[in-house]
C-alpha cells in the first residue's frame, strides 16, 4: 500500500475503486448490463435476518455514522447509483429511532425525513428489495407527504443495508418521479452497491493507525484481513497473507537502545509499504513484526512481491544503525479453497515464517497445507 496508511482514508477509498471495477467486469459486457447476483459474491457473511427493533438500534448506534460528516465513498457510491439507473434520486438511508438521516443523497434538498412516512422504513423489514412501481396506486403509499407533494416519489427501490450480525440499519434506495418497473438487472445492480456501503460503513468504524509507524493497527488489519477471507471465500478469489519480521531485532535494541530500534521498525515500515500496491492491507502485528493481505493475488504473485520486500530492505543502509544493513524474513501463504478462516491461514504462513527463520533469515518461505503441531512457534 502505498504511501501512509495514516491517511487511512485515502487506502479504503483506493480498495474501494478495485471492488467497483472488479463489480464492472461482472455487471458489464461489451456494454450491455448482465444480471449480477449479489448473494453470490457478499461482501459479508451475514447472520439471519433480525426483527428486534432496540438490538437493531443498538448496532446502528454503535456504528458511529449518523448525523456524521461527507465522505467521498459513500459520495461516489451515490453518483453512480444514480449514474448507472439513470434515476433522478438516490440515498443511503440510515433508519433512526423516529427519522431516516442520509448520510449520502442525490436529488434531495433534506439530510433526513419523519420516519414515520419514509419508504425506508419498510424496506428494512425483510431480506429482499422492497420495490414499489407506481406509489400513487398503491395502498400504503397513495397519501404519503413524499408522493402527494415534494419530492413527488413515484417509484422506488431499497435495499437493505444488513450488518453481520443480522440488522438492517437503513437502505441503499433509488428512486424516480414517474412510474417505473426496475429490472432485475438494475435490482441486482443496487444490491451490489448496497453490499460496498456496508462494507464502508464498517470500515469507517475501526480505529486504525499505529501511533508510531502509521500503519494499521492489528485489530484493525485483523478486520480488514477478514472482511477479504469472506469476500474470496464468497467469490472463489485468491487471496495471500505475509508475515514480515525484521532479524536479530533483539540485538538491535541491546546494542543502540529502544528508540534506535523504534526508528528501525518505522522506516521498514515505510519502505515495505513502497513496495506493496494501493489495495494491499498492511498493519503491524506486534513488536518488529507486521502482516500484509494481498487481495486477488495468487501463490507466485504473492511471494515475488515477497522477494522484491526482501531485496529492497537487504539493500538498505540505515543511518540510525551507522549505515548498517538490516534484514526481513517473511512467511507467505494462499487462503486454501476450503478455507474460510483468517486464524487458519494465519498459523499456516505463521509457520512458514518459523521456518524461514530456521533456514537462516533473510529469505522468504512458502507455507504448505499441512496444518502445523501447536508447539512449532514456541520452539521459535
Amino acid at each position: 500500500m502505498r504511501g501512509s496508511n495514516g491517511n487511512y482514508a485515502d487506502h479504503r477509498q483506493g480498495r474501494q475503486r478495485q471492488i467497483m471495477a472488479q463489480m464492472a467486469d461482472r455487471a458489464v459486457t461489451k456494454g450491455v448490463l448482465q444480471v449480477f447476483d449479489p448473494q453470490s459474491c457478499a461482501t459479508e457473511s451475514v447472520s439471519a435476518f433480525k426483527r428486534d427493533e432496540a438490538g437493531r438500534l443498538s448496532a446502528l448506534m454503535q456504528l458511529d455514522v449518523l448525523d456524521s460528516a461527507t465522505e467521498q465513498p459513500f459520495e461516489s457510491i451515490a453518483d453512480l447509483v444514480r449514474q448507472v439507473l439513470k434515476v433522478p434520486i438516490c440515498a443511503v438511508s440510515l433508519v433512526d429511532v423516529d427519522r431516516q438521516w442520509f448520510k449520502a443523497r442525490r436529488g434531495l434538498d433534506v439530510t433526513e425525513t419523519a420516519r414515520d412516512f419514509s419508504f425506508c422504513t419498510h424496506a428494512i423489514n425483510g431480506t429482499v428489495p422492497f420495490i414499489v412501481a407506481d406509489a400513487t396506486k398503491d395502498p400504503l403509499f397513495s397519501n404519503n407527504p413524499l408522493v402527494t407533494g415534494g419530492p413527488k416519489i413515484r417509484s422506488y427501490a431499497g435495499i437493505p443495508l444488513t450488518t453481520p450480525d443480522g440488522y438492517n440499519i437503513g437502505t441503499l434506495c433509488a428512486i424516480d418521479i414517474v412510474p417505473r418497473k426496475f429490472s432485475k438487472d438494475e435490482i441486482s445492480i443496487l444490491a451490489s452497491f448496497a453490499n460496498v456501503v456496508v462494507g464502508e460503513i464498517e470500515l469507517r468504524q475501526i480505529a486504525s493507525t499505529d501511533v508510531l509507524t502509521g500503519i494499521l493497527t492489528r485489530r484493525a488489519w485483523i478486520d480488514c484481513a477478514e472482511r477479504e477471507v469472506r469476500r474470496a471465500s464468497a467469490c472463489e478469489m485468491a487471496l495471500s497473507i505475509l508475515i514480515i519480521d525484521i532479524d536479530h531485532f533483539k540485538a538491535v535494541n541491546d546494542r543502540f537502545g529502544h528508540p534506535v530500534g523504534d526508528q528501525v521498525i518505522r522506516e521498514i515500515a515505510h519502505a515495505v509499504q513502497e513496495q506493496l500496491r494501493e489495495f494491499d492491507w498492511f498493519g503491524r502485528f506486534g513488536g518488529e513484526e507486521f502482516v500484509a493481505a494481498l487481495p486477488d493475488t495468487n501463490l507466485t504473485d504473492a511471494s515475488n512481491i515477497a522477494e522484491g520486500i526482501r531485496a529492497a530492505i537487504s539493500g538498505m543502509r540505515l543511518s540510525c544503525l551507522g549505515d548498517q544493513a538490516c534484514t526481513i524474513s517473511i512467511g507467505v501463504a494462499k487462503l486454501g479453497h476450503n478455507e474460510t478462516r483468517l486464524k487458519s491461514v494465519l498459523n499456516r504462513v505463521d509457520h512458514a515464517l518459523f521456518q524461514a527463520k530456521r533456514l537462516g533469515r533473510d529469505r522468504i518461505q512458502v507455507a504448505d497445507n499441512v496444518a502445523i503441531a501447536s508447539d512449532d512457534r514456541a520452539a521459535a
